[in-house]
C-alpha cells in the first residue's frame, strides 16, 4: 500500500472493483438523449402539485425526518399489486433494493448468479460483497437455460426481465421452471415491466423464494426522485428491512411516488404512446433497414446496425455510436459482452427525437465508410 494514499487502506476486493458506468448526462442543451431509458414525457401533473403542497410556503416540512419505513407508500404499492404491506419494501430506487438483496444473500461463501448480458450493476454489487459471481451466458434466442441455472449452486439469482440491454422478456413459464428447480432466491428485476405484455409480479404469491423488483424511474418518469420497491414473502422483506438504512427514502420522494401511483390513467396514456413509438421503429429497423433487432418489451430497442456496405460487428456499432455522438444524439453501446458488442441500445424518445435519430442514421449510412 506504500504510496497509494489513504485509499490503499481499503479492502483489497474493493480496490480491485470497477465501478458501474452510467450513461452520459450532458450538461448543455441541444442533445437528443436516448441513452439512459428515461421517460421522454414528464410525470403526472399531480406529482408537482403534491410536492408543492407538502413543502408549503416556507419548506418547514424538510426539517423533519421522513417516514422511516415509507409506510403510506408501502400500503399503496401493496394495494396496487394485491398483496399485504408486509410483502413490500421501498427503496431509494430499485438499485437500493438490489444492493440490499445482494448484501443480505451474497458473500464469499454465498455466490450470486446472473445472465450475460444483463444489468451491468450486478457484478459491481457482488464485487462489493467480495462475493463469488456465477455467470450464465445467453445467445440470440434469449431462452433461459433452466437446467444450468438450477445446477449453478448460487444463493441468489439476479434476472432482468425484460432483459437489459436486449429488451426481451422472459415468459412466466420459464420463470416458474426456474422456481421449481432453483434452490436459492430468484430476484426478477422488472424495471421495464410496465412496457411489457406480461410480468412476474403475480407469481410472488405462488413462491416464497421469488422477489420482484420494480422502479418508478422509467414508466413513472421519476428517475430524478429515486423510488423503487420489492415484492416478496414477508420473511424476505423482514431480512432486507434489517439491512435497510433507517431513512432510505426521502420525504419528497415518498410524496412524489404516492402522487404518481394515484394517477394511473395518465401513465397508461404515456406508456401506450411509448410502446407505439417503440413498435414502429423496431419494425422499421428490422424490415426497412434489415437490421437484426431484438423483440423488445421495454422502453428501448436493441438493434444491430449495418453500415453502407452491409457490414455488421463491434466496429460498425462503434462507428454508428461515434457518428451519432458527433451530431449530438446519445445512445448506448455495450462492447464488453460478445452478444451485445455489435448492437446499439436506443431509448424510445418522443416522435420528434426519433425523427432526428432516423435522419442522423440515414446521414451515417451515406457518409464515407471507415476502412
Amino acid at each position: 500500500m506504500k504510496g497509494a494514499g489513504p485509499g490503499g487502506l481499503a479492502l483489497a476486493h474493493v480496490r480491485r472493483l470497477s465501478p458501474y458506468a452510467p450513461g452520459v448526462q450532458p450538461s448543455e442543451p441541444g442533445w437528443v438523449k436516448l441513452n439512459t431509458n428515461e421517460s421522454p414525457y414528464p410525470p403526472s401533473p399531480r406529482v408537482a402539485e403534491a410536492l408543492l403542497r407538502d413543502l408549503g410556503a416556507d419548506g418547514a416540512a424538510l426539517r423533519l425526518y421522513p417516514n422511516p419505513r415509507s409506510d403510506p407508500l408501502r400500503s399503496a404499492v401493496a394495494r396496487m399489486h394485491g398483496v399485504e404491506s408486509a410483502s413490500v419494501c421501498i427503496g431509494n430506487g430499485s438499485d437500493d433494493i438490489l444492493n440490499l438483496l445482494v448484501r443480505c444473500f451474497c458473500g464469499p461463501r454465498a455466490a450470486a448468479a446472473f445472465t450475460l448480458p444483463s444489468y451491468s450493476l450486478y457484478p459491481v454489487l457482488v464485487g462489493l460483497q467480495g462475493g463469488a459471481a456465477k455467470t450464465i451466458p445467453l445467445d440470440r434466442k434469449m431462452r433461459l437455460p433452466v437446467e444450468k441455472i438450477a445446477a449453478c449452486g448460487a444463493r441468489i439469482l439476479l434476472l432482468t426481465s425484460p432483459n437489459a440491454p436486449t429488451g426481451v422478456r422472459f415468459p412466466n413459464s420459464e420463470i416458474r421452471a426456474i422456481l421449481g428447480n432453483f434452490k436459492g432466491l430468484l430476484v426478477v428485476d422488472e424495471a421495464y415491466a410496465p412496457f411489457a405484455n406480461d410480468n412476474a409480479a403475480g407469481l410472488v404469491a405462488e413462491s416464497s423464494n421469488l422477489v420482484v423488483v420494480r422502479t418508478l424511474s422509467k414508466a413513472y418518469a421519476l428517475a430524478g426522485i429515486r423510488v423503487g420497491y420489492a415484492l416478496a414473502h414477508p420473511s424476505v422483506i423482514d431480512i432486507i428491512d434489517r439491512a435497510r438504512d433507517s431513512y432510505n427514502v426521502s420525504r419528497l420522494s415518498q410524496v412524489a411516488a404516492l402522487a404518481a401511483l394515484g394517477d394511473p390513467g395518465y401513465y397508461e396514456s404515456i406508456i401506450r404512446k411509448i410502446k407505439e413509438t417503440r413498435d414502429f421503429h423496431m419494425q422499421s429497423w428490422a424490415e426497412s433497414r434489415g437490421w437484426f433487432t431484438f423483440p423488445s418489451e421495454a422502453n428501448f430497442i436493441c438493434t444491430e446496425p449495418r453500415d453502407g456496405r452491409g457490414r455488421t460487428g463491434p466496429s460498425v456499432a462503434r462507428a454508428a455510436l461515434d457518428f451519432l455522438f458527433s451530431r449530438k444524439v446519445l445512445v448506448r453501446h455495450f462492447p464488453s459482452d460478445a452478444l451485445t458488442a455489435s448492437f446499439l441500445r436506443i431509448s424510445v424518445g418522443t416522435e420528434g427525437e426519433m425523427l432526428v435519430l432516423e435522419k442522423t442514421l440515414d446521414a451515417w449510412l451515406k457518409a464515407p465508410p471507415r476502412e
